[in-house]
């Protein structure tokens, strides 16, 4: 793949909808609650027994945060009574408890994040005392491509924090910036400086950590060019080694804090996307490349490396260099992917504290895959990840006809081929320069949930997987 998107401001206005970020297929408003916790248990069960078992990635889930952004559409708590992560403590370690025994403890954990919520509301020692929980119920791999990562929010943390986490184990950060202009941040009620943000990326360093990751929104209100364009360039003289660049959607009738956010102060539809090209323009100018919806990488940083050799993977945390494990969410609201099946905990913690008061899995919906899941799974996966959707490779997988199981999804396709967005070459579909900021827009011509066929036209397979 190219690393350099092609930009046309035409092209993006005119497929500029509303679509699945496909961080899953199907997408999480297709689980249902049908999917409890004995279909977890025998999804996990059935990945204990398969051939060469996968590795765990572990995810947990801290949704507590000291103070409302309001641009925010994550599942957060706002509390400042630093009690609460004691008391949320004591139900997640009941959890570890009864997710560890579902899986044989030959399976090797490569990867464990924390997300939220913001995760640092937990002092160093809980989350210390959260690791060694893990470490205790759990086989942590040994090898030198294992990921501990956190999700920090600069203004609640300090760097000798930081350089404890470092000692624990954690070797990769993710750090929230969204904007550095004083405007912006007060607009969106996040006061944040230059000077504790960059205090924090060196800490990590310090601590010996792989990688930092920042995360900058364009979109917000008062955002102008100038203001955004000091951001970047700011950003860039700490060159953390990855960037994600989130588009922000206004959404105040699903997220109650956003009604807090003066519609008539966000940047125009044009003005948006001019945002979108500066950054895009700086950052690989600065020599990042353009991994795929929002996100950049420095050339020998391992999630490129992993593009690079096919080996990139996409789930619920974003990017990932892990592509074959079973994904465990543990904590409020977290969802995992485990075989051919996904569930998801309760999104309200008092519904999560009830399961585990009771001694059950606290899973309230999810849902198994079908063979045309499996599929069209797999193919979004490598066309989010590669760019492309290996045609023969997946006709030898699944025995089906391409352009006869496909048909209407390549129809839909079409236009898009029209445009330039993809091209037709050498058994495969691949996503041209003009159509890699538009994967989605590609992806969901593959989506039967967007566009299910009729049930007397649609392939079925000739065996099963």
């Amino acid at each position: 793949m190219a690393s350099q998107p092609s930009f046309d401001t035409g092209l993006l206005q005119r497929y500029d909808r509303a679509g699945p970020r496909y961080t899953s297929y199907p997408t999480a408003p297709q689980f249902h609650a049908d999917f409890g916790e004995e279909a977890l248990r025998a999804a996990a069960a059935a990945s204990n027994g398969d051939p060469i078992p996968r590795r765990l990635s572990l995810y947990v889930h801290v949704p507590f945060c000291m103070s409302p952004c309001f641009y925010c559409g994550c599942n957060r708590i706002i509390t400042r009574d630093l009690a609460r992560g004691e008391t949320y403590l004591v139900r997640l370690y009941r959890e570890i408890a009864l997710t560890a025994q579902l899986f044989d403890r030959d399976r090797e954990v490569i990867q464990l994040h924390f997300g939220g919520g913001t995760p640092n509301f937990l002092s160093p020692a809980q989350l210390e005392e959260v690791v060694e929980t893990l470490r205790s119920q759990f086989t942590f791999s040994q090898s030198g491509e294992r990921d501990i990562s956190i999700e920090l929010d600069p203004r609640f943390v300090k760097p000798a924090d930081v350089l404890e986490l470092g000692r624990i184990g954690f070797n990769r950060a993710s750090l929230g910036v969204q904007d550095f202009d004083p405007a912006v941040q007060e607009a969106v009620n996040r006061i944040q400086s230059v000077e504790e943000t960059m205090a924090i990326i060196d800490a990590c360093r310090q601590a010996g950590f792989r990688s930092v990751n920042v995360d900058l929104i364009y979109g917000l209100p008062r955002q102008t060019q100038e203001g955004f364009s000091r951001t970047l360039d700011t950003v860039l003289e700490a060159r953390p080694d990855r960037l994600a660049v989130y588009s922000y959607a206004h959404l105040p009738q699903m997220f109650k804090a956003q009604r807090q956010i003066n519609a008539d102060e966000l940047p125009s539809a044009a003005d948006k996307l001019a945002l979108l090209q500066l950054a895009i323009g700086k950052l690989t100018d600065a020599g990042y490349v353009y991994i795929g919806m929002d996100h950049f990488a420095l050339p020998d940083d391992d999630l490129a490396r992993a593009q690079e050799r096919g080996g990139l993977h996409r789930n619920f945390m974003g990017y990932t260099t892990h592509a074959d494990t079973d994904l465990v969410g543990m904590g409020v609201s977290a969802i995992s992917h485990i075989g051919d099946s996904f569930s998801q905990n309760p999104r309200d913690l008092p519904s999560w504290q009830i399961a585990l008061d009771e001694g059950r899995l606290p899973v309230f919906r999810g849902m198994q895959l079908s063979e045309d899941d499996q599929l069209r799974a797999d193919l979004i996966q490598r066309l989010m990840c590669q760019g492309e959707i290996p045609v023969g490779a997946l006709e030898r997988r699944y025995l089906i006809d391409f352009n006869a199981y496909f048909a209407d999804a390549l129809e839909q396709l079409r236009p898009l081929a029209e445009d330039g967005l993809v091209r037709f070459e050498d058994g495969m579909i691949r996503a041209t320069s003009r159509g890699r900021l538009l994967l989605r827009n590609i992806a969901m011509c593959f989506d039967a949930y967007l566009t299910p066929p009729s049930a007397d036209t649609a392939p079925r397979f000739s065996r099963s997987i």
